[in-house]
């Protein structure tokens, strides 16, 4: 079997595609419409001034009225279409991230938080729709519209069109000047926005030990300077957009006053040139005085969402952030768990030459090591803190690729084609179980496809039946809220023995920081599971459990003591 890099991806994410735009090119439709509306209202004041038929204003009037109705049913149905692409690029780069995250190894040395991935996947993914949806349709407002705008102002006054393009360019600049600071704030504030999250959700489940600790009150003053600090950045974000606001509607505001000076003194006879040839009538003046706002219209849009693409492009920054590259799960996670062989006895392992790293630069966690287990041991992986036991569990159950070396399990290679079959056939239970926010039954069943009675036979070995009574359906805090540690320690047991055709059981420090009762019981659990027909390997601290194993493989060289109490001739220690 070749050997495969701990940092290689077992499947790479497919690169979220461009939302579609047709939604903008709508809208620009829409926009555009605004010139013959804006001849329609030039022809009826002049038809006015000249005194003609009602008739001929009822006709403007109708004609005004249908092309409004036409522009906002183009521009409402640009809108939706813009919004929808918008709407599922962002879905799609959420969906990418929770792949990515989902196949994190927990080996992973950069793993974001919880609380983190929570922000960016809630709350910071939401500034990419109006990113989509508003940014890109301004953006290509202003690379369409005033240039049509400004052809048909040349084509009846070049005064006119010289002050709108020398007006124009000016906005743009400063924009883009002011821009660049607020992509950095935005970014800032939704870094810190991520970062507070992150702090109040450890600081939420380690509740109970900042109580007993007694430092509630300095948690609360770090809390309190968190938000203070976000508070700053919101200020100043909000402060660079009104400023780009500012900066916008004083270039607009002198461009179109410009415009309308020179058609009044024009109209007047004061400016007599600037037409093709001969002066502007008034219809064509009020024509060019009309489209004056219409040229900045889009430039101001885009001002007004300028801070959406700021947010934006620091949201999707943080998304890729999240699919960072690092140690992955061997195999796909939705890949279907088809192995015949899953229905077998317990299972036998052979581990050949076993290293692992977390990256190229880094040192190795496990070197060379190499180890047969065969069908229904009992294996206690011993060494000191760091010597690479969990490492060892992990990388048995496939949570991370080794860098070197391979894992046969009865036979089979633990590589990408054989994971999710190998995995469907064995149990973990760990020093720390996960709970979900659900009830105890759901937490044992996880989604599996459990019968009630082996579920009861699973729950009556945990010892789980008075929680389970006391409890019923009610629903479980998130992180084990409201269970205490042997509780956990019991559901977690539960787990493994519900777990169908089960034929390995991995244990990574089982008993650790546990009561010498609550530590007993989790023993006894674990030999049980091993009496039902599988292979058990445990990694451990415990002498007790330890002795209990029928052999101990040492990573770093140390021997494991013989506990106390228990006749040495019934274990072997090699």
């Amino acid at each position: 079997m070749p050997s495969t890099r701990a940092t290689s991806s077992t499947s790479s994410p497919a690169v979220a595609t461009r939302p579609s735009a047709k939604g903008a090119w709508w809208q620009v439709l829409a926009a555009l419409l605004w010139l013959p509306q804006a001849a329609v209202i030039a022809w009826g004041i002049e038809a006015i001034h000249q005194q003609a038929a009602w008739s001929t204003l009822a006709k403007a009037c109708v004609l005004f009225l249908a092309l409004g109705l036409l522009r906002a049913l183009v521009d409402g149905y640009g809108l939706r279409r813009a919004f929808a692409a918008a709407r599922a690029h962002t879905q799609q780069l959420r969906l990418q991230a929770l792949q990515a995250l989902a196949l994190h190894s927990p080996l992973h040395p950069h793993r974001p938080s919880a609380g983190l991935a929570a922000s960016v996947l809630n709350e910071q993914a939401d500034h990419i729709t109006p990113y989509w949806a508003r940014y890109t349709t301004a953006r290509t407002k202003v690379m369409v519209v005033p240039l049509v705008i400004l052809v048909c102002v040349f084509c009846l006054s070049w005064v006119a069109g010289l002050v709108l393009l020398v007006a124009a360019p000016l906005i743009p600049i400063f924009m883009a000047l002011v821009g660049w600071r607020a992509e950095a704030a935005s970014k800032k504030h939704l870094q810190d926005v991520g970062n507070l999250n992150q702090f109040l959700l450890d600081r939420l489940q380690g509740l109970a030990s900042i109580r007993g600790l007694g430092a509630v009150g300095q948690v609360a003053q770090q809390l309190a300077a968190a938000a203070e600090q976000l508070r700053a950045n919101t200020m100043a974000v909000l402060k660079i957009a009104f400023l780009s606001s500012a900066v916008l509607e004083l270039f607009s505001a002198l461009g179109v006053a410009l415009v309308a000076v020179y058609v009044g003194f024009h109209l007047l006879g004061q400016i007599p040139f600037g037409g093709w040839g001969g002066t502007l009538g008034l219809a064509q003046a009020m024509f060019v005085l009309l489209l004056a706002p219409a040229f900045f219209e889009p430039l101001r849009e885009l001002s007004a969402v300028w801070h959406d693409k700021a947010a934006g492009v620091a949201a999707e920054q943080a998304l890729q952030a999240l699919q960072q590259p690092g140690p992955q799960l061997v195999g796909d996670s939705d890949q279907a768990c088809v192995d015949s062989a899953n229905t077998a006895a317990a299972a036998a392992l052979t581990i050949n030459d076993l290293s692992f790293q977390y990256s190229t630069d880094s040192p190795l966690v496990v070197k060379s090591f190499s180890a047969e287990i065969a069908a229904g041991e009992r294996i206690a992986l011993w060494g000191e803190s760091g010597s690479g036991k969990s490492t060892v569990m992990a990388l048995i159950a496939g949570l991370a690729a080794p860098s070197a070396g391979s894992i046969h399990i009865d036979g089979r290679p633990m590589d990408a084609a054989h994971a999710a079959g190998l995995r469907s056939g064995m149990a973990w239970v760990a020093q720390k179980p996960h709970v979900l926010a659900a009830s105890l039954v759901d937490n044992i069943r996880l989604g599996r496809d459990i019968d009630e009675a082996a579920l009861q036979q699973a729950v009556q070995s945990a010892a789980l039946g008075p929680v389970l009574a006391l409890r019923g359906n009610a629903v479980v805090g998130d992180g084990g809220l409201g269970l205490s540690g042997g509780e956990a320690l019991r559901l977690t047991l539960a787990r493994a023995a519900a777990t169908p055709g089960c034929r390995l059981v991995l244990a990574d420090e089982p008993t650790a920081h546990l009561d010498a009762e609550t530590a007993q019981f989790v023993r006894q659990g674990l030999l049980a599971l091993a009496a039902r027909g599988a292979t058990l390997v445990v990694a451990t601290h415990d002498p007790l459990l330890a002795a209990c194993m029928d052999r101990v493989l040492s990573l770093d060289g140390s021997q494991a003591p013989i506990a106390a109490g228990l006749p040495a001739a019934m274990r072997s220690i090699a």
